[in-house]
């Protein structure tokens, strides 16, 4: 595929870029990637989407193994991508750096906090790339810029060298422009087992009535062809606390571990902050521990209930997210809006430690909208073979 390597969208971080070459032969000889910049390269300092996160950080002593993989597996590294900064946000704007363009969508955000890697495959300059995904930072900007992406199942993925938010809901997800590289790519980097067929689909009610009428309107017929590969979609309640619930007992369990994660370095260095993002942090520092104490609780019941409903093979299905991407000129008032919508869709397989795959299904006002289709912890290749058939029933890039 053809490549603009001078970047016009502003995906890759400013300065050199961190070039390497993969092994000459392996699994994704010929494919181009790129990573985001909350992975370490050897000799070359992690930025992590802000200036005073780099001036107290030295070069990386090692690279990240996930990335070692890709290489070995004969795929070139062509640098680095933004993100948001510290990975803790979702609309992808970075003050320092620079947002992004949307090329899908010019006029409205890319999507965070993977807003880089999400940029550079939407506008073909690298195959696929490698983002992390807390809250949705891998299914939004996917969503948002019309490309695949996943969310593999917690702790599927190697994490070494790539900096925290929160630990026990990051993972290493990573985008592309067509179905099969997805799945190429997940050959390499995800664990043997959970091939199979999967089914049934499950519709999730909650999912699909929290998305505006014109996002449900649009995702119809895409169900209607996921239904064609798998059958008829069973509708079901699987959150009967409601979305907000959800959302809710995410945000408290997951500022607790981003507190405790990087509070320290906040803390010690009083760093400056682009809009939204020292008030997350301060949010977090005040996370009352009662809450994050009782959404921990509300957690593993979350979670015991979804691996017992999906254990058997069932596949989750419903919008990424409930709106496209928001314009560029949206308020404070209206991004954090949306982020609630959002996050109380993303929080299913969050909290519960789930595989996600989106796919670009559809438009809303001319900017896509995404189709999720989620499976049970360890299912993440049968789930991406999946994906791959429903792409192609959608006439999709396989």
């Amino acid at each position: 595929m053809p490549r603009d390597l001078d970047d016009q969208v502003g995906a890759f971080i400013p300065g050199p870029r961190s070039e390497l070459a993969g092994a000459p032969e392996g699994p994704l000889t010929g494919l181009d990637f790129a990573v985001k910049d909350l992975f370490d390269l050897a000799g070359v300092t992690t930025g992590y989407g802000n200036p005073d996160w780099r001036r107290t950080h030295p070069p990386a002593a090692a690279t990240a193994p996930v990335i070692l993989s890709l290489l070995q597996a004969g795929a070139h590294l062509r640098g680095k991508t933004k993100t948001v900064e510290l990975a803790y946000g979702l609309t992808g704007e970075n003050v320092w750096y620079g947002t992004p363009v949307n090329p899908a969508a010019p006029d409205r955000f890319p999507g965070g906090s993977s807003c880089g890697s999400a940029a550079a495959v939407a506008a073909g300059l690298v195959n696929f790339a490698l983002g992390s995904d807390t809250g949705g930072s891998v299914r939004i900007p996917a969503s948002y810029c019309g490309i695949f992406g996943i969310r593999p199942s917690w702790g599927a993925v190697n994490l070494a060298g790539a900096c925290p938010l929160g630990p026990s809901f990051d993972t290493a997800g990573w985008f592309a422009s067509r179905a099969s590289v997805l799945r190429q790519v997940g050959d390499v980097l995800l664990p043997g087992g959970g091939e199979g067929p999967l089914g049934p689909l499950v519709k999730v009610q909650e999912a699909w009535v929290n998305a505006v009428p014109q996002t449900a309107a649009a995702l119809a017929e895409a169900l209607a062809k996921a239904e064609r590969v798998l059958g008829p979609a069973l509708s079901m309640q699987v959150a009967p606390e409601g979305l907000e619930q959800i959302f809710h007992h995410f945000r408290a369990a997951q500022a607790e571990e981003a507190w405790a994660s990087l509070g320290s370095w906040v803390e010690a260095t009083s760093p400056t902050f682009g809009p939204g993002v020292a008030e997350r942090f301060a949010a977090a520092k005040a996370t009352d521990p009662v809450l994050a104490a009782a959404a921990r609780g509300f957690r593993t019941m979350f979670q015991h209930r979804l691996r017992a409903m999906l254990a058997g093979g069932a596949v989750l299905i419903f919008p990424t997210s409930p709106v496209p991407a928001p314009l560029l000129d949206a308020g404070a008032e209206t991004q954090q809006a949306v982020r609630e919508r959002t996050m109380g869709v993303t929080a299913i397989a969050g909290l519960a430690g789930l595989c996600e795959v989106t796919l670009p299904a559809a438009r809303v006002d001319g900017a896509p909208v995404g189709l999720s289709l989620v499976a049970a912890p360890g299912r993440d290749r049968a789930l991406l073979a999946l994906a791959e058939r429903v792409a192609g029933e959608l006439q999709l890039a396989i």
